[in-house]
């Protein structure tokens, strides 16, 4: 296969000023992780998106991972989750003892909704985790956050892929208990390839992921004479409602958070370049009936993905022309997470799911970074709309 376009892993290249950061804060700072950076960066986001408290991570499932700690599952506890989604949305949840109930998405925005979800609803259901797939901010959020609340269930609320999309100016992860976010290579912004942030709104919270992020780190409790007795630093086991969670390390270099402190100045301008030329892609290939896509013009989409609905069983035939005549190399996005066998063997293998079964077996997702070169786009342009010519 002679691939002209690839379907990058990397989502944006650095500016000179990004690069000469990252190299001043490797030459000279003394501290290269939990030090200032790690502050401001938390600080930045907090002013950016909305959130009370943020936590910078190693990687949004490392987040997903403390969220589900501090969910408190009991033994039979229930988890609510998309089976359209990336398997770290979920697995960490079934890892700290809870089981998934999968919930449907919507055929036209490819997310769950508030009646899925109340579908899914039981007497055992301690959580509910929603997906803002795609890039694509969930429009029913607000009513999913207030019917959680009022059934006394926490929501996680994955924006791995939706960061700085907003409803009437309120962004993605400031609805839930839980606000997961990532700087994986392939997503909006990214810190050198890894990084996660993990917001909540409750006190209680934000006083223990230090520790729970840190390995136990905590002070004492006490004045000491001596700043190296007892010990330099103390451990110690973190508490929520009177139950012992164990620490892990998930801190992220400072390095990494000096970068995203300077990324988030321009998240904005990126998400707006990939929202007007995915429109410009969609309405060029309006004519097709055969491709169905997803079309927002306003912030609530921020086209991290182009993906789109293969009419008539044509997704395969589409596919093959593109990759093996026109070169381009399209995938499909999210295998059903109870198809796998990771959830099959763990008893999750059932899910009432039509809407993800069908848009799954037939849909298709083109290259899309945001540093794709014009030539690049017209070409993929160009190439599709013959490749849906000739089929």
């Amino acid at each position: 296969m002679d691939v002209k376009i690839n379907f990058s892993g990397r989502g944006h290249k650095y500016t000179k000023q990004e690069q000469e950061l990252v190299a001043e804060v490797m030459n000279s700072d003394e501290n290269l992780t939990q030090g200032r950076h790690k502050d401001a960066f938390e600080d930045a986001f907090c002013r950016y998106n909305g959130n009370r408290f943020a936590f910078s991570v190693c990687n949004a499932t490392a987040a997903l991972e403390m969220a589900a700690q501090m969910c408190l599952f009991e033994e039979g506890d229930e988890v609510i989750a998309p089976s359209h989604t990336f398997t770290s949305s979920v697995y960490p949840f079934v890892k700290k003892g809870a089981k998934p109930v999968w919930a449907d998405i919507d055929f036209q925005t490819r997310v769950v909704t508030l009646e899925s979800i109340k579908k899914c609803m039981g007497p055992k259901t301690k959580a509910i985790i929603v997906v803002h797939l795609y890039g694509y901010m969930i429009p029913e959020i607000e009513q999913i956050a207030q019917f959680a609340k009022e059934n006394g269930v926490l929501l996680i609320e994955d924006v791995a892929q939706a960061m700085g999309t907003e409803i009437e100016g309120k962004k993605a992860g400031t609805f839930g208990d839980f606000g997961i976010f990532s700087f994986h290579s392939h997503k909006n912004i990214t810190t050198l390839g890894e990084g996660g942030m993990l917001t909540v709104g409750e006190q209680k919270y934000a006083d223990i992921i230090p520790m729970l992020r840190h390995n136990g780190h905590c002070g004492y409790d006490f004045e000491r004479e001596h700043y190296w007795k007892p010990a330099m630093g103390n451990v110690d086991l973190p508490m929520l409602d009177g139950k012992v969670l164990m620490p892990n390390n998930y801190c992220l270099g400072e390095a990494e958070c000096a970068l995203g402190t300077k990324l988030l100045g321009r998240l904005d301008e990126m998400n707006a370049t990939k929202r007007k030329r995915a429109l410009r892609f969609i309405d060029e290939l309006s004519e097709f009936d055969d491709l169905e896509f997803h079309r927002v013009e306003s912030k609530q989409h921020n086209y991290h993905l182009l993906a789109a609905y293969v009419k008539n069983g044509k997704r395969d035939e589409l596919m093959s022309k593109l990759a093996f005549e026109k070169g381009i190399k399209c995938v499909v996005q999210y295998y059903p997470l109870n198809r796998y066998p990771l959830y099959e063997k763990l008893g999750f293998g059932q899910a009432d799911c039509p809407n993800t079964d069908e848009f799954f077996d037939n849909m298709i997702s083109f290259p899309f970074h945001l540093w794709m070169s014009e030539n690049d786009f017209e070409y993929m342009l160009k190439a599709t709309k013959e490749a849906l010519l000739e089929i």
